[in-house]
């Protein structure tokens, strides 16, 4: 019910008919949130989201709509396909058919991380990329290295293990501690390596992920502006739970479209708790990001029905009005309030660079 596990994809219907109005949900539910606070939560999403409803016909590919990865001008698919969950079939080829189906249908947006599962998510993602494939994707990888020779390892590692010698997106991974900034842009920092190896034409563009904290974000945000240096991506989760709880879609979002950066959506479902929490349909998970301005909505698929759940959730996403997100986001009001489905921001099992801190260096 999940395009982030093994079970089969969720029956629902498109998320395109008639909602109900703000105030017919809030008078059916009871939210724990007034009116005016829901309303004013709901005010910066709606904004940022109104380019969305223009008259303009968006880019497709094979119906697969295509927007542009801020300021590097790239054209990407609004879904891309998640490195983590490729590296769990109990057959390779599984993996390689996955990832080859997903280009066919039109998705180009790859991600992937030097440390899911060991680098095998790498190596079955090199593998599919051969027979010219490669040349149709644009391709992204992480690095937790916060030292310069930490770093360059893991990089070398990345390039090796995906059989190409150009990243299109280098990130910076898990950057969840307060620490990591300072440690990323001192002296002898992975930013020094990084950006040898952009000069070097090893990798095109620089972002960095994150799952914990807003602030932290914004730190980093802001580090890299001390260093005369901006970020071309940033990746978070955007969801219909983290719109109310310590929120990245409140607090980083506007800073992002502000300077043009490019917006990763990921753990639209929060790694299937969100759908556990059965407020909301696997559908309406990927729609919401959709319909925020981010660039791609990134979502492991680990079969080949998932994969097909979220071609269909790429093809007949329609731009929201305020009516339909203020009804999705009331739906989920009160679930959302202690972070209960959000375990990332507020537990540590997302976290591999706790339970493996000789990652960093």
């Amino acid at each position: 019910m999940t395009l982030e596990n093994n079970e089969s994809p969720q029956s629902c219907g498109d998320y395109s008919g008639r909602s109900p109005s703000p105030d017919e949900m809030l008078a059916s539910r009871d939210s724990g949130v007034s009116r005016r606070e829901f309303l004013g939560m709901t005010a910066a999403t709606l904004l940022m989201a109104g380019h969305l409803t223009g008259a303009t016909k968006p880019e497709t590919k094979n119906g697969i709509p295509y927007r542009t990865l801020g300021r590097t001008g790239e054209k990407v698919s609004v879904i891309g396909l998640g490195g983590y969950h490729l590296g769990k079939q109990s057959d390779p080829q599984e993996s390689i058919q996955i990832i080859r189906t997903g280009i066919d249908e039109g998705i180009n947006f790859l991600d992937n991380c030097w440390d899911y599962n060991g680098g095998e998510s790498e190596i079955r993602m090199g593998k599919a990329l051969r027979d010219g494939y490669r040349q149709k994707v644009f391709l992204m990888t992480k690095i937790d290295g916060r030292d310069k020779s930490t770093a360059a390892t893991q990089l070398d590692e990345s390039l090796r293990r995906l059989q190409t010698d150009r990243i299109d997106l280098l990130q910076f991974h898990e950057v969840i501690r307060d620490t990591d900034p300072d440690r990323i842009f001192a002296k002898g920092g992975a930013i020094e390596v990084v950006l040898q190896a952009q000069k070097a034409g090893k990798i095109r563009y620089i972002g960095f992920t994150g799952h914990k904290s807003p602030d932290i974000h914004l730190k980093m945000l802001a580090t890299a502006s001390q260093h005369g240096f901006t970020f071309d991506t940033v990746q978070m989760p955007l969801n219909v739970m983290d719109a109310h709880f310590n929120s990245f879609e409140q607090k980083v979002l506007p800073t992002l479209t502000k300077n043009d950066i490019g917006v990763l959506g990921m753990k639209p479902m929060g790694d299937h708790f969100i759908l556990g929490s059965k407020t909301v349909t696997a559908l309406e998970c990927l729609y919401y990001p959709m319909n925020l301005p981010t660039s791609v909505v990134i979502t492991g698929c680990d079969s080949l029905p998932i994969l097909q759940q979220a071609l269909h959730a790429a093809r007949s996403f329609q731009p929201m009005d305020t009516s339909q997100v203020a009804a999705l986001l009331a739906k989920t009001a009160k679930a959302a309030e202690a972070g209960q489905f959000e375990l990332y921001k507020t537990g540590h099992q997302f976290d591999g660079t706790v339970a493996n801190p000789q990652w960093l260096g």
